[in-house]
């Protein structure tokens, strides 16, 4: 397997890799334009922060597997990748408490100007009565937008501190609130409405693009914080800036739409950087996390090398097929299932997925097809009248 390490990774998940067989080629310091040219004939690509553009993903001669090793995979084009039959795996999970961690710092920093404070000092200004109106946290209300593995990490921190602590989140109830001790909020803007402070965590997506936009931060409180540590594109920045001159909303964020795709570039946006409390994008960047998600993605392709097929791919369909499932129990013997799958390409049926199973003295196995298409009584019959069959089910 040749890999491409396009960020950095730690040297002991450079050695594991290299014990699974890998041939490794390291660039940790690639940037995204730089790519595609580099991609050649490596079978598998392992990025954190570089962008994987369709021009890679087209450079690529014998690319199968990428590997975000993160959670996000907003950077990749994931729609490229489905289309030469590439797998995109992740890491879920992993950076779960260094996000949560950074949250909560960001949080503090946001209440009680800390960034600002601390340039102040820097240039020989000491504003101690200036820096000395902080609201405070305990007793104030967090709410959360997106709650996720990171999302509850913030939410059990936030208590910690004394806040109360409401949510918004596909996956969250009503029932769930005596459980987790956290106020159920009918939608985003409610969550805007009641709190004290926001703190968004969700993914990435068609849904959650523009979010927090004009309307969000209308029904944000005034003089509220407002945080991001999940993606630059879920906030109308436009929308954000406005809201902190008008609505004197103190700020904290680690990511930005058209945020540089790599670990060294340039920011554009001064302007919300003087807004705010920020970083640049370093909510998973801690020694624990980065070690834990590059075992994950140690696990990622010894699963792949194993089976084919990795672990994590966030790429593949979910659906159901409507054609249903074609069981074909047969003999293990060469040749029955080459037999099988001709009669169901004459037949224009397409198979989606394939398992075949063998049983434990190798004398049997069962076939698993799923198919796009309902085939016709005549064709399940013909399989079933083939040599070395045993049994068809049509489910």
């Amino acid at each position: 397997m040749k890999i491409l390490v396009a960020d950095k990774l730690s040297a002991s998940a450079l050695q594991s890799l290299e014990k699974l067989g890998g041939v490794l080629t390291v660039m940790p310091d690639l940037q995204a334009d730089d790519l595609p040219a580099q991609i050649g004939n490596h079978e598998i690509l392992i990025v954190r922060s570089t962008k994987v553009s369709e021009k890679t993903i087209l450079a690529a001669t014998c690319l199968a597997l990428i590997i975000r090793a993160g959670a996000g995979v907003n950077t990749i084009d994931l729609a490229a990748a489905s289309s030469k039959g590439i797998y995109v795996a992740n890491c879920p999970g992993e950076n779960t408490q260094a996000v949560a961690e950074l949250t909560i710092g960001l949080l503090i920093a946001a209440d009680r100007k800390i960034v600002d404070a601390a340039e102040k000092l820097r240039a020989g200004e000491w504003r101690k009565k200036e820096f000395s109106n902080a609201n405070g946290l305990a007793g104030r209300t967090l709410g959360i937008i997106g709650l996720g593995a990171i999302g509850k990490a913030v939410a059990r921190a936030a208590q910690g501190l004394k806040m109360n602590v409401i949510a918004w989140s596909k996956s969250f109830t009503p029932e769930m609130e005596v459980e987790l001790g956290i106020g159920y909020c009918e939608s985003p803007l409610e969550v805007a409405q009641k709190a004290d402070a926001v703190t968004v965590h969700l993914a990435s997506s068609p849904q959650t693009r523009g979010l927090c936009n004009n309307d969000f931060f209308s029904a944000v409180k005034q003089g509220a914080l407002f945080i991001n540590t999940s993606r630059g594109e879920i906030v109308d920045t436009l929308a954000l800036k406005q809201a902190i001159k008008t609505k004197h909303i103190s700020a904290a964020m680690d990511v930005y739409e058209n945020e540089p795709g790599g670990g060294v570039g340039e920011f554009k946006d001064t302007e919300l950087a003087l807004l705010t409390a920020c970083t640049p994008h370093i909510g998973a960047s801690t020694s624990q996390a980065s070690e834990a998600v590059a075992a994950a993605v140690v696990r990622i392709v010894a699963a792949y090398k194993e089976t084919g097929k990795p672990i994590n791919v966030v790429n593949v369909r979910q659906e159901t097929v409507e054609g249903g499932v074609l069981v074909v129990t047969h003999f293990n013997k060469v040749g029955v299932l080459a037999g099988v799958l001709l009669e169901i390409r004459n037949a224009g049926i397409n198979i989606e997925e394939m398992e075949n199973t063998i049983f434990s003295n190798g004398a049997a196995a069962s076939a698993t097809l799923k198919i796009d298409k309902h085939p016709d009584e005549t064709i399940v019959k013909a399989i079933g009248k083939k040599e070395n069959v045993i049994r068809v089910t049509l489910k």
